[in-house]
Order: C-alpha cells, then structure tokens, then sequence
C-alpha cells in the first residue's frame, strides 16, 4: 500500500486486485489503498468470483457486494466521484500462449475482464481546474486480436459516456496498436515490461476530447508488479465536462 501511496497519484486505477481472496489474507486491498492515499472516494469491481487459475465463475454486477473472494480491477480517487459505470468484457473463447519471464510460453485460459470507469468532480484548486473528468482503468486480455477487440468495445462505451475521457491501465497491447477510432490519442511513451528491464510498453494512457494538457509523465518501479506503474501529470488548465 506505501508503494502505492509513493506514487502521490490524485486518480489511481488498479488492477489484478484482491478482495476477500485467502492469498492475499482476506483484505480489501482497494480500501487498503484508499487509506494509505487519502482518498475520498473508491471502488472495486470484480471480474470473476473465486481464485484465478484455480476455481472461479465470471462476476456479475450482482457480485460487487462484498462476501465471495473477488479479483478485478478499481479506482482510487482524492477528488469526489459523481457516477460510477461498469462495462463487462467477454473472454477469448479459446486458449492462448503466455510468455511468463523467466517461464517461457505457456498455455492459458482466458477470463472475463471489466473496464471500471468514473466521473471524477476535478476541484477548482487542482492542478487541472475545475470540472468533471470521466477517468476509467481496465486490464485486458492477454490473447492477441481479442484485446484489441476489447479495447474498441471499452473505448466506444466510455465515448457514449463523455466526449472527454482518459483510460489507463494494462492494455495487453503495444503501442502500434493502441490507436482506436474516436478520438483517442496515447498520453504517455513509456517501456513498461518487463518491470526490472522493459522492453516494451503494454500498459497505456489513453486521452479523448478536451483534456488538460500533459505536463509530466513517467514508468515507475515498484515492488508489487511485473509491470511499470505509469503516471500522468495534466494541467494547468480549467476544465468542463461536455456531452
């Protein structure tokens, strides 16, 4: 969680996370998180029920209470959220190779993803202004073409939500093809994986519509990850949700 906080991040997006999971002593690392932040407002959704690679079923919106061990996606915010959205993602229907360092390739199956996203109340003495923000954070497939499709049906989602929005998160997708149609423009350049020597930037920054400008950016090293934990820094500017 002090990892997390070092970051001094006012909108954190997770994923791979635990809640009510026995790996992890049976904790909500999203309120964890939130505690260790200052934040003021945060959510967890699951994308399955149960315990990856062992027994799990794909969650529902239903399954959002807290009581059956969880693993999915969340955002953390310093600034008060409006409205939450959630938009489900169907897994790859067949099994794909993984390279896993230090493994090779191995054989997996897919799971269920989600995209968590939030309309964040951006107070008039932030570094952005004021206004309201629509930022959301997923983790996609790691099956080649399937993320990619995924990645469409997250980013026309959102796009009927707001006509300015930023997504960050594990993308699965290298920079090439992070270019969707609508709008949406990389935020950020940064090699990501893997963490100790990237090769490769996986994880991304997605801007769309009129947002702050970036002023800052970079690909940090933590202690929990494989992956680089990326930050953005926007603004100055004033900001006012449109659509």
């Amino acid at each position: 969680m002090a990892a997390c906080a070092s970051l001094d991040a006012d909108i954190l997006g997770l994923q791979e996370v635990d809640r009510d999971q026995a790996r992890s002593g049976m904790g909500d690392q999203t309120a964890a998180v939130a505690e260790a932040m200052g934040a003021v407002a945060w959510r967890f959704v699951p994308a399955l029920v149960g315990e990856p690679g062992r027994e799990w079923r794909p969650a529902t919106d239903e399954d959002m209470v807290e009581g059956e061990p969880g693993y999915g996606v969340a955002l953390v915010s310093r600034f008060p959220v409006r409205a939450w959205h959630v938009v489900r993602l169907a897994p790859a229907k067949f099994r794909s190779p993984v390279y896993v360092p230090g493994g090779g390739l191995i054989m997996l199956d897919d799971e269920p993803r989600v995209g968590l996203a939030a309309e964040v109340e951006l107070p008039d003495h932030s570094s952005v202004g004021g206004g309201t923000l629509l930022v959301a954070t997923t983790h996609l497939s790691f099956v080649p073409g399937w993320n990619l499709a995924q990645l469409r049906r997250l980013t026309r989602a959102l796009a009927d939500l707001s006509d300015h929005c930023v997504l960050l998160g594990d993308l699965n997708v290298p920079t090439p093809f992070t270019r969707v149609p609508g709008g949406w423009q990389p935020l950020v350049r940064a090699k990501t994986f893997p963490a100790p020597s990237p090769s490769i930037q996986l994880d991304h920054i997605l801007g769309r519509g009129v947002i702050p400008p970036v002023v800052g950016s970079a690909a940090h090293l933590l202690p929990l990850s494989d992956h680089r934990a990326l930050t953005v820094d926007l603004g100055p500017t004033s900001f006012v949700r449109g659509g």
